[in-house]
């Protein structure tokens, strides 16, 4: 194999300053500084990193309706999310093409074309230019996440090259989907990016199981949440303390190879760089008996319909 068939990556194992939008993507930008300086050409990031998940649902009775400290909360969050199309992303983007690194993030989209007082869980990729490339919004939250962020749509159901690869991702349990798996296999996928907020029994089996089953490389990258990075700023920080374990989130990130083998076994309870090079011919290898959406497929039988539109309220037709 020659060196343009293989890529260096990385999973960036950390916690958010959490609902610190600024404080975040800065530490983000400092570990895509390390990420480079290992030599990788792709850095992963946990699911909604920038500014953090919502760990206070669950914790602060969440569901009860028309609740002050409920409305308090959202008000913050929708403060502190990423308005991506308004330059919310500028610092990180400046980090991708400084060191040009590819980076693949979870963070909480203030969507301004929805009018801005909604927020999505969104994976974005930058390019290694810089470039903000592809904006996925999840497209079910799960369970009380629903209380939080609105259901996406399949405008981010894309892929992107990377060297020899080419990388799809997918939010949390979304991986679970496999139509929008289809999708990204249909278009050529052979690096897959799993981005979760951080368990490590959300990532021990579907890792390996994606793996196997596109006969890809899949990064599962997670983020740590400890009872301690809830800081005094935070609105409510007594009330979601005194609900809280003291660890919320545990890491779990792991890297499977395109046989389903473990590259790197799940870690936990660290901030750490997991850096790896990957070898496209191992992709190649795998696909000589299995290809998913190749010659192992049958599109006189069965297709999946996928559509992209991104969606919107309203339509203005101005004179």
């Amino acid at each position: 194999m020659s060196d343009s068939d293989t890529l260096r990556v990385a999973i960036a194992q950390i916690a958010p300053v959490w609902l610190d939008r600024e404080a975040t993507i800065s530490k983000v930008a400092e570990w895509v500084e390390g990420a480079a300086n290992d030599g990788c050409e792709l850095v992963a990031f946990g699911e909604a990193l920038v500014p953090g998940y919502p760990f206070w649902l669950e914790r602060t009775d969440g569901a009860r309706f028309e609740s002050p400290l409920q409305k308090s909360m959202h008000a913050h969050y929708l403060d502190q999310a990423v308005d991506i199309t308004g330059g919310g992303l500028h610092r990180l983007q400046e980090a991708a093409a400084d060191f040009g690194v590819h980076v693949v993030v979870g963070c909480i989209e203030r969507a301004m074309d929805r009018g801005g007082h909604s927020v999505y869980c969104s994976v974005v990729q930058l390019g290694r230019d810089g470039r903000v490339l592809t904006v996925h919004r999840k497209l079910m939250p799960t369970y009380e996440e629903r209380l939080a962020w609105a259901t996406g749509d399949g405008h981010g159901l894309v892929t992107n090259q990377v060297g020899a690869f080419t990388v799809g991702a997918l939010n949390c349990w979304e991986n679970w989907m496999p139509l929008p798996r289809a999708a990204l296999y249909a278009q050529g996928e052979d690096l897959h990016v799993a981005v979760w907020p951080g368990n490590v029994r959300n990532t021990t089996d579907i890792t390996r199981f994606i793996a196997r089953e596109s006969r890809s490389y899949v990064l599962s990258a997670s983020a740590l949440m400890r009872r301690d990075d809830i800081s005094d700023v935070v609105p409510h920080a007594e009330v979601i303390r005194a609900g809280s374990e003291e660890v919320l989130a545990n890491g779990g990130s792991c890297i499977a190879a395109p046989d389903g083998g473990w590259l790197v076994e799940p870690v936990a309870d660290a901030e750490c760089l997991i850096a790896v090079t990957l070898h496209h011919g191992l992709v190649r290898r795998e696909r000589q008996t299995f290809d998913p959406a190749g010659h192992y497929a049958r599109p006189d039988v069965t297709r999946l319909v996928v559509d992209r539109k991104r969606q919107t309220t309203v339509e203005f037709l101005d004179a």
